[in-house]
């Protein structure tokens, strides 16, 4: 679960209707479809927007007994997209659901929960102290877990429910790497180099090992920034599909003969590591999954409020 390479801003030089079948045999059925923004409730909500799940067997070396699971979220950002960025809403719940009886109700909900925090750096500006601006402050490189330069830090809590994720107990996941705590730093996007010198390194630091309740081994999770994986040329698609011979049976080279309108761009992945059997259940060898985001919902008192403890599904 090492970070990929993402996009940052220096001089040029991991509802979506989000399926994957998995077989904890030898294949896997690819994801369908790719939300970016196109459903036009969801375009005013991009915190909770829904790029792609994908769910394969670990292949990493000495990790054959793992499924890995990523759900991306908040698709095209840019990577000079400051001074803010991408953080995830802190109000909704982020859920990758499993089910391992070929049956429609998911049997294994992990459900995630963003928090941001502001420090309030102040500079004095005129005999006044001024709050600054900015996620980060310019004392040092971000270089360290919750590091002193950063002014808004993000952390995240998981839950694991078994059974319907409506009915079920939500039971927290372990932070074994720092102890037995159940909060899970993120780290800040990919500002730049001058903030943050080498992102990789940095980021990889963000890899957290963990305990699930009713799961025996140890599983890992990252959650943060990365390159968009999918490939489309979206503006030539959505003006009216305005590609010339986009097929290989016109042209041999068509995969190749256009732009990847996503190449430069960024999502947030939620990613877990998870040993195989914690999946399966005992229960066969194919899982199914998908990813969800549900943000709480206004109703009129009395009425009958869906999804999960308030939450209306948005996303998912």
């Amino acid at each position: 679960m090492s970070a990929e390479t993402l996009q940052c801003p220096v001089p040029k030089a991991l509802a979506a209707a989000l399926f994957a079948a998995a077989l904890v045999a030898p294949w896997t059925d690819p994801a369908q479809a790719s939300s970016h923004r196109e459903a036009p409730f969801i375009a005013s909500l991009p915190q909770v927007d829904a790029t792609d799940f994908y769910m394969f067997n670990s292949y990493e070396a000495g990790r054959s007994g793992y499924v890995t699971l990523v759900a991306n979220y908040l698709p095209l950002q840019d990577a000079y997209g400051g001074p803010n960025y991408f953080h995830l809403d802190p109000n909704a719940v982020y859920e990758i659901h499993i089910v391992n009886d070929g049956g429609a109700v998911e049997n294994i909900t992990f459900q995630f929960k963003f928090q941001n925090t502001l420090d309030d750096n102040q500079l004095t500006v005129g005999g006044k102290k001024v709050s600054i601006p900015l996620v980060q402050n310019g004392s040092a490189d971000v270089a360290t877990v919750n590091s002193p330069a950063l002014n808004v830090h993000e952390t995240y809590t998981i839950n694991v429910i078994y059974g319907p994720r409506a009915t079920g107990t939500p039971q927290p996941v372990v932070n074994t790497t720092k102890g037995g705590i159940t909060t899970f730093d993120k780290p800040v996007d990919n500002i730049g180099m001058k903030t943050i010198s080498n992102y990789l390194v940095y980021a990889n630091k963000h890899v957290w090992d963990i305990r699930i309740p009713g799961c025996d081994g140890i599983g890992r999770v990252f959650a943060g920034q990365r390159r968009d994986p999918f490939v489309v040329n979206q503006g030539e698609t959505f003006d009216l599909v305005n590609i010339k011979y986009p097929a290989t049976e016109l042209n041999p080279v068509a995969e190749f003969a256009t732009v990847d309108s996503l190449a430069d761009a960024n999502v947030t992945a939620i990613e877990l590591e998870i040993p195989v059997a914690c999946l399966t259940q005992g229960k066969g060898t194919i899982i199914g999954g998908w990813t969800t985001a549900s943000l709480p919902a206004t109703r009129a008192l009395g009425a009958v409020t869906p999804g999960l403890d308030g939450a209306q599904q948005v996303s998912g």
